[in-house]
């Protein structure tokens, strides 16, 4: 399917991973693109492990199912990895983004031995010096358009100011500290891999918008 791109959020319930895929999917659509944004069904409950997918096409998508061999995995909660394999069916050629402060030392041992790029994101540093409050979708969802390249950085943030206007018209402060977030994002990404023989940062997946 040309110019297909395909997303997996782990997270945990009450962290926004749902939210962020569908975010991702309505942007996307925007700009033209063929989406699907979708949880996996189940209870979702308070810190519990959820799943959730987008697809991202040039083209009409005509599958309709989960995500097995995703090109992107990314893990909203470091936590997880203790207990989910977040690496499974990832492409060799893809890459995961952890939103975690911790060291590559204890990160990629977590990974099942993935073999790809890995990168990561405080999403917490981004959260506090820009929102005052910790809500760790909004830094991850910049991270992932940077690290997938579903489009391109300056598109994504117009598209998600003019979003983000309607859902927060009577609030401009948290309109702005959104924006800052999002901004501050995409200079917080690091590659975690870069020793191991991995490609280095700024790598360039996928079709830009």
């Amino acid at each position: 399917m040309k110019g297909l791109t395909e997303i997996r959020w782990h997270g945990r319930g009450g962290q926004g991973a749902k939210t962020a895929a569908l975010l991702l999917a309505d942007v996307a659509f925007s700009i033209g693109k063929y989406v699907q944004g979708f949880p996996e069904y189940g209870p979702e409950r308070m810190g519990a492990p959820i799943t959730a997918y987008d697809r991202i096409s040039d083209t009409a998508i005509r599958v309709h199912s989960n995500i097995y061999e995703p090109d992107f995995v990314a893990v909203v909660d470091d936590t997880l990895l203790h207990d989910v394999d977040v690496a499974k069916g990832l492409k060799k050629e893809g890459a995961i983004l952890i939103n975690t402060e911790k060291e590559k030392e204890e990160i990629l041992p977590l990974l099942s031995g993935y073999e790809g790029d890995v990168y990561a994101i405080d999403a917490r540093k981004v959260c506090m010096e820009t929102l005052g409050k910790y809500f760790p979708n909004t830094p991850m969802l910049a991270a992932i358009v940077k690290i997938s390249n579903v489009m391109e950085k300056e598109v994504f943030l117009t598209e998600m100011e003019a979003s983000l206007k309607h859902k927060f018209a009577k609030k401009p402060e948290v309109l702005e500290g959104n924006l800052k977030a999002l901004r501050l994002a995409f200079d917080e990404v690091k590659l975690l891999s870069e020793d191991s023989g991995h490609t280095p940062a700024g790598r360039v997946y996928g079709k830009s918008a």
